[in-house]
């Protein structure tokens, strides 16, 4: 059993290091902030995750501990994550911030455009 837990611990924690590196690869290769930001909010997340899972298992498995913090831990990294990089994205085309020339479109360029005209409209009214 032992050695079936500790080979699960291993994959697992292997899983997301290799993850991370492709993180970290992709952050420092990709040639735009929305690709980026999409390298790092997914492979990182998983990448953490599997960790944790690695860790998980270790405690539970090898050292008998069954601990809730560790899943309500991974649970809020799997919630809060994809979240934070779809922000700091939607922050960046805010800010003004380019794609790469090879980007083939721009879903929100219009729904920026009808938030923008709707709000000169709301401003005639008041005024």
């Amino acid at each position: 059993m032992t050695v079936i837990a500790n080979t699960l611990i291993v994959i697992t924690v292997l899983v997301g290091v290799l993850f991370t590196v492709v993180t970290m690869i992709g952050v420092l290769r990709l040639p735009d902030v929305y690709t980026r930001a999409h390298a790092a909010s997914k492979s990182a997340t998983l990448g953490v995750l599997s960790i944790l899972i690695g860790v998980f298992f270790h405690f539970w498995l090898n050292e008998g501990h069954f601990s809730i913090k560790i899943l309500l831990g991974i649970l809020f990294l799997f919630i809060t994550a994809p979240i934070g990089g779809h922000l700091m994205s939607r922050a960046a085309y805010i800010a003004g911030a380019e794609p790469t020339k090879l980007t083939v479109g721009d879903d929100l360029a219009e729904v920026f455009k009808n938030v923008k005209r709707d709000n000169k409209e709301e401003e005639k009214k008041e005024n």
